[in-house]
């Protein structure tokens, strides 16, 4: 695995060498930039605008234009002579518990490797200790061109390093969600709930796989061979389901557990059975009186029964 950064975490007056190592790669269908008349190969050239000619790689430098319009040209030395402590050291600035950062702040990670053997022990000592407290590491680290808030944590025995935006590079999402008041029934959340619950049974999230990339792939695979392309069915129109919330949950969750072969289970229901129909159940349940008529015939029949007195 090729090292991206070499240098030190900095732990009090700990002192770590590390390497780090990409930890993400992103698998794509490699695309070229083509002639779409002719498939010609369109290929990017560095062009001096100066002296009106192209020119090879080696003599790229970055430049900074000021606002007054001069222009001034940093090369690889300038930046790599920054007068920045982050550059070369991983300073613990903090342990902060996991939750007091916003994921959203959370950008590109790394493996954090021992530079030599006799960077093993404070190693381990900075990892197990972070894994005992269950908080993160709050760092700062300068990386090609750009310097970065970080994080030190740990993913399966491995410390890891997450640079993050700046707080201020976080944009504010006032105006985005529905400003009305809105009222959520405790039935409806009681349905949300119970959805939730069944379609994250037996959820696996390695499971997962890129549709996209084998999608393009068959298209690429029909264009190569002269077939036709496969096209997906025309998706119908979406359900308004902002007029019956309730009804298209209960459709959602009967929809989830016919997929997961779940026994179908009581749904909960906003609606109160009517008073009337209750009593209907009642009477019907409860035995009925007999009639007077009935009574009399077998008071009648009682008394004809009775034996006659001696004379």
């Amino acid at each position: 695995m090729q090292t991206t950064w070499k240098g030190t975490i900095s732990f009090g007056l700990v002192s770590i060498p590390v390497h780090l190592y990409s930890a993400t790669q992103e698998h794509d269908v490699p695309l070229h930039q083509v002639h779409a008349k002719d498939g010609g190969r369109v290929r990017m050239k560095r062009y001096c605008e100066q002296e009106e000619k192209e020119v090879p790689y080696a003599e790229i430098a970055k430049g900074y234009e000021s606002p007054d319009g001069r222009t001034v040209t940093l090369t690889d030395e300038d930046l790599a002579d920054l007068p920045l402590p982050s550059k070369k050291i991983i300073d613990v600035l903090a342990f902060v518990d996991a939750g007091e950062i916003d994921p959203l702040m959370f950008s590109k990670a790394y493996y954090v490797g021992v530079a030599d053997t006799a960077a093993a022990k404070p190693y381990a000592l900075l990892r197990d200790a972070l894994t005992g407290s269950g908080r993160i590491a709050v760092t700062k680290i300068a990386l090609r061109t750009r310097e970065s808030p970080a994080v030190l944590r740990v993913h399966e025995g491995t410390l890891v390093l997450q640079t993050c935006i700046w707080p201020d590079e976080v944009r504010p999402a006032a105006g985005i969600a529905p400003e009305e008041n809105v009222t959520v029934r405790p039935q409806e959340l009681k349905m949300a709930r119970s959805l939730m619950d069944t379609l994250s049974e037996d959820f696996d999230f390695s499971q997962l796989h890129d549709d996209y990339q084998q999608a393009l792939q068959q298209v690429i695979t029909a264009r190569l061979e002269g077939v036709e392309l496969p096209h997906e069915e025309e998706p119908g129109e979406a359900p308004d389901n902002v007029i019956d919330l309730m009804e298209a949950l209960r459709s959602s969750l009967k929809q989830a557990k016919s997929g997961r072969g779940s026994a179908s289970e009581p749904e909960a229901s906003d609606e109160k059975p009517a008073p009337r129909k209750r009593a209907a159940a009642a009477k019907k349940a409860a035995p009925a009186p007999a009639s007077k008529t009935a009574t009399a015939k077998k008071t009648t029949t009682r008394k004809a029964a009775a034996p006659r007195k001696a004379s």
